[in-house]
């Protein structure tokens, strides 16, 4: 969802410095580029091992989220990315099974969305949040292949972070790597194919993509 459907990083980001700056820890822009792709908790845990904060990850991951839904909900200029609305409905319009895979809680894609009316376009809504594991771990991609009314080989994961490539990767699933001015400091190497605008597919050209042995 994040960075490929909405970009609520600028939100994320000024929600997690906010408390960084509250907890008094100093993450620079290198550190914190790696959490790309991974779920709230699992940057918490990292942050908690690293910095030694006493604070419980459930307690680090409310205060957080009341600087984030607090900026969400002033925030008027968020929208979806580039002409990915277009897609969604072009692939849902011919019959294409969408999941969405988001490492982000429940919370914040409800907020999502909600907020631009996607529910009737995706027939699984999947959150990190109950995994024990976050991305790079596959284990969000394969839940959600195994939900698909086709094979695995059959799926195909749109994806903006090295952290989600890995994982669709590991997880053995066609991977369509979006680079894109938000993703910046994200290595999509890894992908079968690097996008840089949603125009560059569409159902037929999507259709034509060989499944995976």
């Amino acid at each position: 969802m994040d960075g490929v459907i909405v970009d609520t990083e600028p939100v994320h980001r000024y929600a997690f410095f906010r408390h960084f700056a509250e907890l008094g820890i100093e993450v620079s822009d290198t550190e914190y580029a790696k959490f790309t792709g991974s779920s709230t908790q699992n940057v918490y845990q990292q942050l908690k091992n690293q910095y030694g904060l006493t604070d419980g990850i459930d307690e680090l991951m409310a205060r957080k989220r009341e600087f984030f839904n607090r900026a969400f909900d002033e925030k008027p200029d968020l929208y979806l990315l580039g002409t990915v609305r277009e897609l969604i409905e072009d692939l849902h319009a011919h019959n294409f099974q969408l999941i969405l895979a988001s490492s982000a809680s429940k919370g914040t894609i409800g907020r999502v969305m909600k907020r631009f009316e996607l529910y009737p376009y995706f027939e699984h809504v999947i959150s990190g949040e109950d995994f024990t594991y976050s991305k790079p771990d596959p284990a969000i991609f394969e839940h959600a292949a195994s939900l698909a009314v086709g094979s695995k080989q059959e799926c195909i994961i749109i994806e903006d972070s090295t952290n989600g490539i890995a994982a669709g990767k590991a997880a053995g699933i066609y991977c369509i790597g979006y680079n894109s001015e938000h993703s910046a400091m994200q290595d999509l190497s890894q992908a079968d194919q690097v996008i840089h605008d949603f125009s560059e597919l569409n159902a037929t050209s999507i259709a034509a993509i060989e499944p995976k042995a």
